[in-house]
């Protein structure tokens, strides 16, 4: 085992110590997109080895966490995935339907963890098994930086989807992120049922969108 290796399994040995057994790292991807859902990832990795070093899905390139997504499904004890859809974001608000995702894939895990490590400052409500939240988890444990990559992939895979019912917004290229083009996409056709109507860029769009369609229809009317 590399030595980096070794760090990113240091903390889940940690717990295993402790009497647990199969620990489930936590991570999502899309917090900050206007368009698409929100994706979790949960992944329990075999007990005392890491086979493969990750890390952070955002620091790796695509074509590497392609291949890593495969290898984590071939080797992992389980993977849970959890999706939550713009309206449901819309709904509760960004934070709560991330916590909500994450439940999710913890739950759909199908042998199920008795302890999870999460990534970021929030445990996860409501789960009936002990946990713990790390900041930069992504970076410093392995089964979470594992869970990174799988709601990445996952959510990636999602957007090329959405991108062939909605070309015009170009999400293959920016899954659905506040880029220029997206930007500029959005204020020529306004938002589409995928965009998260609660984020302020693609409200405005939509305010913008009708308040043209009005003033259109009033220059009908008195014409």
């Amino acid at each position: 085992m590399s030595n980096g290796a070794r760090q990113l399994y240091d903390f889940r040995r940690q717990i295993e110590e402790r009497g647990f057994d199969k620990i489930a790292g936590v991570d999502e991807a899309g917090r900050g997109p206007l368009a698409g859902p929100i994706v979790a990832g949960a992944v329990v990795l075999p007990r005392q080895q890491l086979p493969f070093l990750v890390c952070d899905s955002k620091q790796i390139a695509e074509k590497k966490r392609a291949k890593l997504y495969e290898h984590i499904f071939k080797v992992a004890v389980s993977v849970g995935i959890g999706i939550v859809s713009p309206g449901r974001i819309d709904e509760i608000n960004i934070h709560n339907a991330t916590l909500e995702a994450m439940h999710k894939a913890v739950t759909h895990l199908k042998l199920k963890a008795d302890f999870y490590i999460v990534d970021g400052k929030f445990r996860i409500p409501n789960l009936k098994i002990p946990g713990k939240a790390v900041v930069l988890g992504d970076a410093q444990v392995d089964c979470v930086a594992a869970a990174s990559i799988i709601a990445k992939v996952t959510r990636d895979k999602l957007l090329l989807e959405l991108d062939e019912q909605y070309p015009q917004y170009g999400f293959a290229s920016h899954k659905g992120y506040p880029t220029p083009k997206h930007l500029a996409a959005l204020k020529t056709y306004g938002p589409c049922p995928v965009h998260r109507f609660s984020f302020a860029p693609v409200r405005l769009a939509h305010q913008s969108l009708f308040q043209w369609a009005e003033d259109n229809t009033a220059k009908q009317d008195t014409s």
